[in-house]
């Protein structure tokens, strides 16, 4: 049994129509006319309870509108929309019983208050129980580090700190389902890291179903092994990551270290794009020749030191579809 279903889900936009000049001006606050944007158009989909789906697409694409509908914020044109069985809009209290959401530029946390007196705030909001709160609490504090900033006002912190902060703040009330909007951005290598383990240990370990939206790549890489891919409002992919990067991402790059720094290396199958010192990047299709035929070929007159075989990034991948189109796009996946 499905926790989310969307149906034929739509949101049009009525947008006041700019008119350029002084009496263009003067004829909008007369009488303005409105032109109709389709935000969302037509978007179908479910997702069981404990999954982690990536939900991305570019600017624009109807992402956040899609997410706004799903926590109750916004009405649909048309179509429905049901998440564990209530339609959000209709039973917004009920609705964000059910729900935690974490939007990365944007905190639920009162701004002037010490960490810890949110927190609390939060567990009278959601009728957390004493005990419970207490365990969350310890759980979190561990995982996240939030001891040392839990007595610190919410202005005060770091970026990196605000983020754990909210991630902790969305999941008291345990919620059955989290929406997460750019959890990482802004954080260093090592926060992100930190980050995205705390994800996959709360999915594991209390089934929790998560919706992400990114413009990290990396994130959707490491999280989800199902995304969903809309541009222009429309759901143009449902399904495994690993198919999308088996049809797109067939170019691999070979790097090796030979002993001596030869002027060029010429290889049948194999493009050397880059060259620094005695290192090569090789760029070459997997379906038209193999990493060992190509270190074969590099064994016959040079000597290696050392190689790698560096598989395609998803980030790379997904801008190469929206760069060609979809048509080449495995056909949508029912889910």
């Amino acid at each position: 049994m499905p926790i989310i279903e969307v149906e034929h889900l739509m949101k049009d936009f009525m947008i006041a129509k700019r008119e350029t000049g002084f009496l263009g001006a003067v004829k909008s606050l007369v009488k303005r006319e409105h032109i109709k944007k389709e935000a969302v158009k037509d978007i179908s989909f479910s997702i069981k309870e404990g999954e982690m789906v990536g939900y991305i697409g570019p600017n624009g694409a109807g992402k956040s509108t899609t997410i706004k509908m799903l926590t109750g914020i916004l009405v649909p044109s048309s179509g429905s929309v049901k998440v564990n069985g209530i339609i959000p809009y209709e039973n917004r209290q009920e609705n964000a019983k059910n729900i935690g959401v974490v939007f990365g530029q944007r905190t639920q946390l009162w701004w002037d208050l010490p960490t810890i007196e949110s927190f609390e705030l939060l567990k009278e909001i959601y009728q957390v129980s004493d005990k419970r709160f207490k365990e969350n609490m310890d759980t979190f504090t561990e995982i996240l580090g939030l001891d040392e900033f839990l007595n610190t006002p919410v202005r005060q912190l770091s970026l990196g700190q605000r983020m754990r902060a909210d991630i902790a703040a969305s999941l008291l009330h345990d919620p059955q389902i989290l929406f997460l909007d750019e959890p990482t951005i802004g954080l260093d290598v090592v926060a992100k890291e930190k980050m995205r383990t705390f994800i996959k240990e709360i999915n594991n370990e209390r089934k929790i179903t998560v919706i992400l939206t990114t413009h990290d790549m990396e994130d959707i890489e490491k999280l989800c092994e199902r995304m969903i891919l809309i541009d222009h409002g429309q759901k143009v992919y449902d399904g495994e990551i690993a198919v999308v990067k088996e049809r797109f991402g067939k170019t691999r790059t070979l790097i090796v270290d030979l002993e001596e720094s030869p002027h060029n290396l010429q290889l049948k199958g194999g493009e050397a794009f880059k060259e620094e010192a005695s290192r090569f990047w090789i760029r070459f299709n997997r379906d038209e020749v193999s990493a060992s035929e190509l270190i074969a070929q590099i064994t016959q007159t040079h000597n290696i030191k050392d190689l790698t075989v560096e598989e395609p990034a998803i980030e790379s991948i997904i801008s190469r579809i929206y760069q060609e189109g979809y048509q080449d796009l495995p056909e949508i996946v029912k889910v």
